[in-house]
């Protein structure tokens, strides 16, 4: 069995991956929060530990791999955007939940085992949330259920922060009622007109990280192997996870390996609204192929800070293009079932080193290209594709990427074909010069045209 390495957030280190159980392998990953479309850093986290998911079941098999994201559907973004729209806030997540499934399809990351969304474990919470009262991990105040980061003599040793650093961070806040401004809140009051449940501390709502708590403990258990999200979830969200989880639950784990994404960066500097380079993949993938998004992301190593570019996106498109081009070349050719090649497991094994992994593709699309005989043919693009298809990538039919392979210039699919149409009427008519100016037409804007005894086919250089 082939070994595996992962990055490791709590040594610091590169680590050898070690199940808890071989036959039970488990992973929890965060997933979005549903109150808008879903942007670059939503799917780059989705695309990455979709990957890490596929290599997980290639090494120790579908049947022995379990793996649960969340929907947040409790939010107080959720709660000021219905304020914002007056939308009901079950319309505004059944929606964006929709749209990021849909998102998430297009860019070809499968569905984990369990999707558990946040109001469906609300009585998981507050389950958890006694269980720390009762372990003198907590105190009630005001109204509310805070963590007691006293109580935890190592708080903070996921993010290796000091409690200066802790409390100089993000998202830290202060209020009088808090023993110690580090403190969190475990639940909180509602107020009128919004959201809550009937809990033993009156009408109220969970606080934001106890819902990964609660979900990954019941379809995981309170031990298991890998916990993954964005390196901007390590503190104080994953730190917290840790404080509420083993703190609840002194004689159990948590998560052993704990997997993390780089930042992500548009142009070299954080992506922000405010900046004006702020990207949904909805926006993109109107513009560009999905596909060419899922590659670029996974160009870079996915522990380094990623940043995206409109050049990169358009190289990746051009990657796939080669890609494409040498199975349309074998189209006609028949493929086996073979398994993904050695070296692209063992990269990716590696700490998911998807930029090698791409570079073993490289190679297997310039032997596709030389092979001569039907049976090398057929053996590299089994090869091709089974090794591909681990990192998610070349799932479309050939000619489909070609007809469909759009960028924000693209002329469209009617158009060409009306174009093709109008060039058939004037070859009939015998206006030759008629027909070579709509191929020609055709060729500036990318588009390629075969005559053949059947017709004329088309597909986009």
């Amino acid at each position: 069995m082939t070994e595996m390495f992962l990055h490791n957030t709590l040594s610091k280190r590169k680590e050898k991956f070690e199940p808890i159980d071989s036959k039970n392998i488990r992973m929890y990953v965060c997933g979005p929060t549903v109150y808008d479309r879903a942007h670059l850093g939503n799917a780059k986290s989705a695309v990455v530990f979709d990957i890490l998911n596929r290599v997980l079941r290639q090494i120790y098999g579908d049947e022995n791999v379990k793996y649960a994201s969340n929907i947040t559907d409790i939010d107080d973004k959720i709660l000021n955007k219905h304020q914002q729209t007056g939308k009901p806030i079950s319309e505004i997540t059944a929606e964006t939940y929709q749209w990021y499934i849909d998102d998430m399809h297009a860019l070809n990351v499968k569905d984990p085992d369990y999707r558990p969304r946040a109001t469906e474990f609300v009585q998981e919470m507050i389950e958890l949330v006694e269980l720390l009262l009762k372990n003198g991990h907590a105190y009630e105040t005001e109204g509310h259920v805070l963590f007691s980061v006293d109580s935890m003599p190592n708080y903070g040793f996921l993010s290796g922060r000091s409690m200066k650093e802790m409390l100089a961070g993000a998202r830290i806040e202060v209020a009088d009622y808090k023993k110690n401004p580090a403190d969190f809140i475990l639940w909180k009051p509602s107020e009128e007109g919004q959201p809550g449940w009937d809990s033993p501390w009156g009408f109220g709502r969970p606080g934001w990280h106890l819902e990964c708590s609660a979900m990954s403990s019941k379809y995981l258990g309170n031990s298991f192997d890998i916990h993954g999200g964005g390196s901007d979830l390590i503190f104080p969200h994953h730190e917290n996870e840790c404080a509420q989880s083993l703190c609840a639950h002194p004689n159990d784990s948590f998560a052993k390996y704990w997997v993390h994404a780089g930042m992500l960066m548009v142009d070299g500097v954080k992506m922000s609204k405010s900046l004006g380079n702020f990207y949904t993949v909805n926006e993109l993938i109107t513009q560009y192929p999905a596909e060419a998004l899922r590659l670029l992301f996974i160009s870079t190593h996915y522990h380094q800070p990623f940043n995206f570019t409109f050049d990169g996106l358009k190289q990746s498109k051009q990657i796939l293009d080669k890609f494409y081009n040498a199975l349309l070349r074998v189209k006609d050719v028949e493929t086996t079932k073979i398994e993904p090649d050695e070296r692209v497991i063992k990269a990716l094994a590696d700490d998911i080193n998807t930029p090698l992994a791409i570079s073993y593709l490289h190679d297997i699309v310039n032997n596709l290209n030389k092979a001569e005989t039907i049976e090398d043919k057929q053996y590299y693009k089994s090869l091709l594709l089974s090794s591909a298809e681990v990192m998610g990538l070349l799932y479309q039919d050939a000619e489909d990427w070609f007809k469909g392979s759009i960028t924000e210039e693209s002329i469209s699919e009617d158009e060409i074909n009306q174009l093709i149409a109008e060039r058939l009427e004037a070859k009939k008519s015998k206006d030759w010069a008629k027909a070579d100016a709509i191929r020609n037409q055709l060729k500036e804007a990318g588009i390629v045209l075969e005559d053949t005894p059947q017709g004329t086919s088309w597909k986009r250089a």
